[in-house]
This record gives C-alpha cells, structure tokens and sequence, in this order.
C-alpha cells in the first residue's frame, strides 16, 4: 500500500519563501558592505591586494571591448536608419535625431552592455565562486590563513563593476558617433547643429539621472550574482531545482527597477 508524502501548509511555504528572500537579499547588502569596506582599507591598494584586482580587470574588460564596440555600433546603425526613416515618413523629421539620442543613449545601448557585462563577465565569475566553495577548496585555502573575500570575491566584484561602467561610456560614445554617421554621413555640415542638439538632451538633471542610472545598474551587476555564487546551496541541499536561478532573477529585477526609475526621473 503506497503513502502520499503531505506537502507542508501553504503558510509555512510561504514563511520559508519570504525566509529565503530575506536572507538572500541580506547576504546582498552584507557583501556590497564588504566590498565597500575593503575598497576603503588602505591595505587593499597595496601591490600584493592589487595586482589580482587589476589582473582581474585586464581579463574581464579587454578582450570583449573590440566585439562589443563592433556590436554597438551595428544596432546603434541600424536603430538609427529605422528611426529616421520612419519619423520622415510621417513628418516628424526635426524630431528624428532627438528621438534617437534618447533612445540610443539614455537607454537602450546602456542597458545593453550592462546585460553583456552580466553574461560575459560576472555570471560566469560567480560560478567560479560556486565550484570553489563546493569543491571544499574554499575551507581548505581559509584554514590555511588566506584571505579569500580579498584575493577570489573582491577582484570579481571590482572587475564587474569597471567592467559595466567601461562598456556603458564606450556604447554611448559608439552610439554618439553612429547616430550622427547615420543621420549626415561622413559630413561635417552637421556638427553644430548636432552639438546643440545633445546639449539640449542632456541637460543638468537628464545627466545625473543618467550617471546615477550606470552607476547603480553596474552595482546591481557585479555584486549580485557574485553573492548568489558565493553563498549558493551544495546541489544535495537544494531546495528546488531552480535555486541557482534565483540570483539571475534578483538582478533582472533590480536592473528593471533602475530603468523605471530612470524613466520617471526623465520624462515624469
């Protein structure tokens, strides 16, 4: 005779849910106050501390600015000719490269390379964390004095970061170049009334939305799957087949939360 194993009650599912988040989100602002600590420490800046860091960086930056340039530029080119195109077919012509510095810059190419950063860079990072803490390496380096959270986490959070701030100022210049490239071509006749054109998007408050928006997007991105890597759960006391997914959702998120507020700020 089979026994139906009882699911527990739905309140106790939901205690463990929001227990769960809680403590997930918690172990988040203790490693962004980690990281904020150390980042503060003179002995962090020491050859010894910094040589991982910037080794860290080069590995991470380097070898993806060409690719992603080349990217950028074909959706900034092609994002550009439609945009034009169909704001001339409706009238709308004067209108054509404001809209497309609003919505190459301030938006769209950003958000991209933050996404690109995620997936090339810090997501893999945090999986190294994760095969590190359960391949019983991690214990093993701890008990033998080595301060981990400096020499494995704090390179990986720092590389994302300037990774994700790199890339956003490199896509807007891109962006810039290749808006101006589809709107005159290969002309000089318009460079003034471009420069006008830019300086009135981006006034004072456009602009310090726009650098709070990189700023914390690339926060968002080099600490949150760092966090979910170095504190995920050994696959025998997984809870559910989707935990280790949870971290990407968390950052998905926050990311999403950011561009709302970005957009309110902007146009409300």
């Amino acid at each position: 005779m089979r026994h139906r194993t009882s699911s527990p009650p739905w309140s106790l599912r939901v205690w463990h849910s929001v227990r769960d988040i809680a403590v997930a989100w918690a172990r988040i602002f203790y490693l962004g106050a980690m990281v904020w600590v150390l980042l503060l420490s003179p002995s962090t800046y020491r050859l010894v501390s910094l040589r991982p860091i910037l080794q860290r960086m080069y590995r991470d930056t380097v070898p993806i600015l060409l690719g992603f340039t080349l990217l950028a530029a074909l959706i900034c080119l092609v994002i550009t000719r439609i945009v034009v195109v169909t704001a001339i077919s409706y009238g709308l012509s004067r209108y054509a490269l404001e809209m497309v510095i609003r919505v190459l810059v301030l938006e769209l190419i950003p958000l991209t390379a933050t996404l690109f950063v995620a997936m090339r860079c810090t997501i893999p990072n945090a999986t190294e964390l994760t095969l590190l803490r359960q391949s019983g390496q991690w214990a093993q380096r701890e008990q033998q004095g080595e301060a981990l959270m400096r020499t494995e986490v704090l390179p990986r959070v720092v590389s994302g970061l300037y990774a994700s701030v790199t890339l956003a100022a490199l896509s807007c210049v891109v962006a810039l170049v290749m808006a101006y490239v589809g709107v005159y071509g290969f002309s000089a006749a318009g460079i003034e009334g471009y420069t006008r054109m830019f300086g009135h998007v981006f006034n004072p408050s456009v602009t310090l939305v726009f650098v709070l928006k990189t700023w914390l997007s690339s926060l968002a991105v080099a600490i949150i799957p760092v966090a979910t890597g170095l504190y995920a759960k050994p696959k025998i006391q997984a809870t559910r087949p989707g935990d280790e997914l949870n971290g990407l959702v968390r950052m998905f998120a926050v990311l999403l939360l950011i561009e709302l507020a970005s957009l309110m700020g902007n146009y409300y």
